[in-house]
């Protein structure tokens, strides 16, 4: 343990500091949220200021500390305590294991008495994380449990064969209970959570899971304050993986890596990072967590995915990037390798990492977000290493079709521009795509009021007479 590196890290899920022993139940309750939520490090003797002070008679703070957890907390938590030197400073160091519980204050009992990390702030757990603290403990899966009031006939067995076949296998009750989709219940066979949510037909799927769904959005600019564009995937998690990247070529764009041979088309997105992303936050989502989506957001510089749920207990974000597996949903990602939407568990990342070297795209950054996880993918550095063509290549294909229409065309009115697109856009998507387009000098807009229409920019660099 490199002490000096801890002192100068920020305080976060599994990193905490604090001055003394002067306020005893601040530090318990990070005890308790350490041990309940993936272990930790607590250092008292540091100053807000970030100086090192250290503490007074050691010690007597050693055991004082030592008898405060034997009496506050159950079951009974055994952090390993030690003492440390640091320029003529003495530092307590307690270091505290996950484990199975849920641990909580005594004072305050099994329920209200149970805290979890949150980034770098404790919380009390709320039902939900609590049923997942116990699941946890039984080393039962939610996706696993029965999902009462449903049979095999609520299933879409004509999808799933489809499924299947693809892959040259074939299907039938036996191997969906051998996959967990049916499980067994009051001496019935019906289907699991991770049933219904993978394989539920469409109104069961939406009547018990209506957050198993990915909600899109494109914004203008780089905040979330106007839309573009926005969809909310129709099929099962299964199906959003392809609905998806509809969603996402029509609100990006491509590039052009010019060489001595050839052209070469350069996706604004590596579709093979978003891919990797996006079946990572739909298999480990955390699908109890009612009202919480996943959520695919594009802005102007970049992408992010949110999925429901914290980091699984006793899992940190550095097992993930070494390659260590924690899975949350096993029926759901069981099936998703058993269908090869995911391969070898524990290896996405490591994909990302080969795919951004070898087409030099930027790495991905991972944030958790308290009951959330968030990836933001930026767009490739096409002008730090590439020549942007000068044609359509720049726009998005909702653009590229916007632009299609003044073909044939000197000018045109919004409401030509609306009707050519057949009524499949809203009029205030059409407003956002004409003002971009405007901004980028590829289209320019001539009058005022209702005597207002639109014409191409520079229409000789398009071809237009």
């Amino acid at each position: 343990m490199d002490i000096l590196k801890l002192l100068n890290m920020p305080e976060g899920r599994t990193l905490e500091f604090k001055r003394d022993l002067s306020s005893l139940q601040p530090i318990l309750k990070t005890l308790v949220a350490f041990a309940n939520t993936a272990g930790g490090i607590l250092i008292v003797g540091k100053e807000n200021d970030g100086s090192v002070t250290g503490i007074k008679d050691v010690f007597e703070a050693e055991e004082r500390l030592t008898n405060a957890i034997s009496d506050s907390i159950y079951p009974p938590l055994m952090p390993e305590i030690d003492v440390i030197s640091i320029e003529e400073a003495s530092l307590l160091i307690i270091k505290v294991a996950h484990w199975l519980g849920p641990f909580y204050l005594k004072a305050k009992g099994p329920i209200k008495g149970v805290y979890v990390r949150l980034g770098s702030t404790n919380r009390v757990a709320e039902q939900e994380l609590l049923d997942e603290l116990n699941r946890s403990k039984s080393k039962k899966f939610f996706d696993q449990q029965p999902c009462p009031g449903t049979d095999i006939h609520d299933l879409d067995m004509e999808k799933i064969k489809k499924l299947f076949s693809g892959i040259g296998k074939e299907i039938d009750q036996q191997k969906l209970i051998s996959l967990g989709v049916l499980v067994p219940h009051l001496k019935k066979t019906i289907c699991s959570n991770g049933g219904v949510i993978l394989f539920g037909k469409d109104q069961i799927r939406e009547h018990f899971f209506p957050n198993a769904v990915v909600r899109c959005a494109r914004f203008l600019g780089t905040e979330k304050v106007e839309f573009i564009d926005q969809y909310d995937t129709q099929g099962s998690i299964i199906e959003a993986i392809e609905e998806i990247q509809k969603f996402i070529k029509r609100n990006t764009a491509q590039g052009s890596k010019i060489t001595q041979i050839k052209r070469k088309d350069i996706p604004e997105y590596s579709p093979i990072i978003i891919r990797e992303v996006m079946a990572n936050a739909l298999v480990h989502g955390d699908y109890s967590l009612r009202g919480m989506h996943c959520r695919l957001m594009i802005y102007s510089d970049r992408m992010e995915i949110e999925s429901p749920g914290m980091l699984p207990f006793g899992y940190t974000m550095e097992d993930f990037f070494s390659g260590v597996s924690h899975v949350r949903n096993k029926v759901i990602a069981r099936v998703f390798r058993e269908l090869r939407f995911i391969e070898e568990w524990g290896t996405g990342y490591k994909r990302i990492e080969a795919v951004c070297r070898k087409d030099n795209y930027p790495l991905p950054v991972w944030q958790e977000l308290g009951l959330a996880l968030r990836v933001i993918i930026e767009p490739h550095s096409l002008k730090d290493a590439y020549v942007l063509s000068e044609d359509l290549t720049q726009l998005t294909y909702r653009q590229e079709e916007l632009i299609s229409f003044f073909r044939g065309n000197k000018k045109l009115t919004a409401k030509d521009i609306y009707e050519k697109f057949n009524h499949s856009i809203s009029e205030r998507t059409l407003r956002a795509e004409l003002f971009e387009l405007k901004q980028r000098k590829f289209l320019e807009k001539i009058g005022n009021g209702r005597n207002t229409y639109w014409v191409l920019k520079n229409s000789d660099r398009r071809g237009e007479s």
